[in-house]
């Protein structure tokens, strides 16, 4: 397992942009595909954004044209650019890592997960 730290969540208005960083431990980060997810109150954590080993990105429908994740191999990092954020994306995201490569869209996919960071858009 890796060990992951978010970073970058705030309190932005509509239309805002953040970005959240996700440092992780370990040597083999590389061979992870890196993912983040977040959770509203009362809804399940529902995925965001993916980047495989091979720098493959995926994005959920909801945040696609707004959100860029990329990462860093050199500083072991995950980066999620957000832009045009609306108060829809209020929620804690998470930075999860998934060892396999596999079920990239579902939670279930990932076996370290980050202590997530807050991120409040209000209208």
């Amino acid at each position: 397992q890796v060990q992951l730290v978010e970073s970058g969540g705030g309190l932005v208005q509509a239309g805002g942009s953040l970005r959240l960083s996700c440092v992780a431990s370990g040597r083999t980060f590389s061979t992870y595909t890196m993912g983040w997810f977040r959770q509203a109150p009362g809804k399940e954590r529902e995925f965001v954004a993916a980047i495989s080993r091979s720098g493959n990105t995926y994005y959920a429908d909801s945040v696609k044209g707004r959100f860029t994740i990329s990462r860093d191999i050199a500083k072991n990092t995950v980066h999620l650019q957000m832009n045009s954020l609306k108060p829809e994306d209020t929620a804690v995201y998470f930075c999860a890592a998934n060892r396999y490569g596999s079920s990239w869209y579902s939670k279930f996919g990932y076996d370290s997960w980050g202590q997530g960071t807050q991120v409040t858009v209000s209208s």
